[in-house]
């Protein structure tokens, strides 16, 4: 086997992985990745406007959007309009999605993080540089892309998201 073959399989590892834990996710907590880091967030910030979430997660408001609904009508957040603001909504979390996110699963981000902030600085540097080549081997720099580890398009309901 020559490196081209043993990089593909590596691509091919990375993307089974991320495609396994989306699965994994879905029947145990009944979420999608970006879901769930939309409850990571607000739990951890206590609450959350729609727009700071969409800045964190990478992604559009009308992204935001589908995804608190969904979470709301599954009753792991609630909106909450701002005490200071009217025009405002807060998102928080409900028992529930605390609930959920003390159930679900180690997220194949969290545990990527420990491992590459366990790296020396040099070699978070070369680790970031290869992705970055692959990225633009791939054509793939300009792709909107959020930090959540997930495959293909987010679906949220019967929209791509």
């Amino acid at each position: 086997m020559d490196r081209t073959d043993d990089s593909l399989i590596a691509l091919r590892r990375i993307m089974r992985a991320t495609e396994l834990y989306a699965r994994e996710l879905a029947h145990s907590a009944g979420l999608t990745p970006a879901q769930l880091r939309v409850l990571q967030i607000v739990d951890e910030k206590g609450s959350a406007t729609p727009k700071a979430l969409a800045k964190q997660m990478g992604v559009s408001q009308a992204t935001i959007t589908t995804l608190v609904d969904k979470l709301v009508s599954r009753d792991q957040v609630r909106r909450v309009p701002s005490e200071t603001d009217r025009r405002q909504t807060n998102v928080t979390i409900t028992e529930s999605g605390h609930e959920t996110l003390v159930n679900a699963p180690d997220a194949l981000q969290q545990k990527f993080v420990r491992e590459f902030e366990g790296l020396q600085e040099w070699e978070q540097a070369m680790l970031v540089a290869a992705l970055e080549r692959v990225a633009s081997m791939l054509d793939a720099e300009e792709i909107d892309a959020a930090p959540v580890l997930t495959t293909g398009d987010l679906h949220i309901g019967r929209r791509r998201i």
